[in-house]
């Protein structure tokens, strides 16, 4: 099968240090090369890959999302995928909806997996009106703000099954991987640890956006001997941190779409302990692979229970729901769906025409849980 994967410019595939999609991009990518697919990558140049790369830009917009530049660049790259899009069978954007008026016009089989939060009132409008562009959720959570929408399905992230191995915990510490904002509540993760007495090694990169939230929050607490700031890390330190950690903390306080950190932890064998948000439920399996509390007293508590877990299972219960296999089987099932011209619910997949042709703008309500799913 012939296949284009659309990757966001604001990091490279897969990213050098943080960068949750542009990763899942990536295993998505090498997997599906791995299986004799042939691929083409719209990535920026700085990429790395055994597909076919087409960029846009020569590096990573990174330092410049808060600059018009990024913009530009996508602009182009959504352009350059318009140009080669008849030299595929399908088309897989990764860029949330910035490319929804140029898809519906496009005379190939496409779909959009959608990586963030769905829960924003603009987004209501925006679906009403592209409700026939072919969409995938990462978590059922994460559709429930706009479950009417054109779903085709959801198709859980997964990781090479070699990326990590299963470690023993002999750190002795906790850890938080991600960043320091408040929605990932790196601060509750931090006094989780020093109400538990445990050292907690913290792996996180600081917007610009969240300084004053870092200075006021996170700051105070970072002088504590039990607290330790490793920064911004690559693979290879994430690994090793994760493999000796007793437990992952994620303290969030948002409707987290996925949250693959907590994937990495149990391919590590590390157990999750995760507040009760977005797609944690799906993730975890309480008192089998972690524990989903409600606050800090419980987390506290199941810091203590730690010895209960297996961390065998937690690899086990990563093997057999969040390998790239898995993940990139859901993806093909749903590639030949499209292919085959398979409808879905209301107006989604109809055809469009070419781009001089503009579809009604209808508000029907469409009942979005056909498709793939998997864990």
């Amino acid at each position: 099968m012939k296949i284009a994967q659309v990757s966001p410019l604001f990091e490279s595939v897969p990213p050098k240090t943080y960068g949750g999609t542009e990763r899942v991009v990536s295993y998505l990518t090498e997997e599906l090369v791995r299986q004799g697919h042939e691929v083409t990558l719209f990535a920026c140049a700085d990429s790395n890959t055994r597909a076919r790369l087409i960029a846009p830009v020569a590096h990573s917009a990174r330092a410049d999302v808060r600059r018009p530049s990024w913009l530009s660049a996508a602009c182009i790259e959504l352009d350059m995928v318009a140009a080669h899009a008849n030299e595929f069978d399908v088309i897989h954007f990764h860029t949330d909806y910035l490319h929804f008026p140029l898809s519906r016009r496009l005379d190939v089989p496409h779909l959009t997996t959608l990586h963030g939060r769905l829960d924003l009132p603009e987004l209501q409008s925006l679906f009403h009106y592209f409700d026939d562009v072919p969409l995938v959720s990462i978590s059922e959570q994460q559709r429930k703000p706009v479950s009417w929408a054109a779903w085709l399905g959801t198709v859980h992230h997964g990781l090479p099954r070699n990326l990590y191995r299963q470690g023993e915990g002999s750190g002795g510490h906790l850890a938080f991987v991600g960043r320091f904002s408040p929605e990932k509540g790196a601060h509750e993760a931090i006094r989780i640890a020093l109400r538990s007495q445990t050292p907690i090694y913290l792996a996180a990169k600081i917007e610009a956006a969240d300084s004053a939230y870092y200075e006021s929050e996170v700051a105070p607490l970072m002088q504590h001997p039990l607290v330790h700031y490793v920064g911004e890390v690559g693979e290879g330190a994430k690994r090793e941190l994760l493999a000796g950690a007793r437990a992952l903390l994620c303290p969030i306080a948002w409707p987290e779409p996925f949250g693959l950190v907590m994937i990495e932890a149990l391919a590590c064998g590390t157990p999750v302990i995760a507040y009760r948000h977005g797609a944690v439920p799906e993730i975890v399996e309480h008192s089998a692979t972690g524990f989903i509390v409600d606050d800090q007293d419980q987390a506290v508590e199941a810091v203590h229970a730690l010895g209960r877990l297996q961390r065998a299972r937690c690899r086990a219960a990563f093997e057999e729901r969040f390998s790239v296999e898995a993940m990139t089987a859901c993806y093909l099932q749903l590639y030949r769906r499209l292919q085959r011209g398979e409808a879905l619910p209301g107006r989604a997949l109809r055809s469009t025409g070419a781009f001089g042709t503009r579809p009604e703008s209808g508000m029907n309500v469409i009942n979005g849980n056909s498709g793939a799913h998997h864990g």
